[in-house]
């Protein structure tokens, strides 16, 4: 009789293994969908900025251009006159 109740009890730890790893193959598949989901957002994010940061740069040289700027002074100092 103790072995009916020792396979049973190895059958149940066996079961809950088996659920264990079923439910953490599901986890994990859905984190690396997440993953994937989260770096195309950030792909996309840094090209929108790199394009913003594009349009920023030639707005700088069409407003240097228009008002008759020579030299471009280094980020965050004035030019002296």
């Amino acid at each position: 009789m103790t072995e009916t109740v020792n396979e049973l009890k190895t059958m149940s730890n066996f079961k809950t293994i088996v659920e264990r790893i079923r439910t953490l193959e599901t986890e994990r598949r859905n984190l690396m969908l997440e993953i994937e989901e989260l770096k195309k957002m950030a792909d996309s994010k840094a090209k929108a900025l790199e394009s913003e940061v594009s349009m920023l740069r030639e707005e700088v040289k069409s407003l240097r251009v228009l008002l008759g700027a020579e030299e471009e002074p280094e980020l965050g100092q004035k030019k002296r006159k």
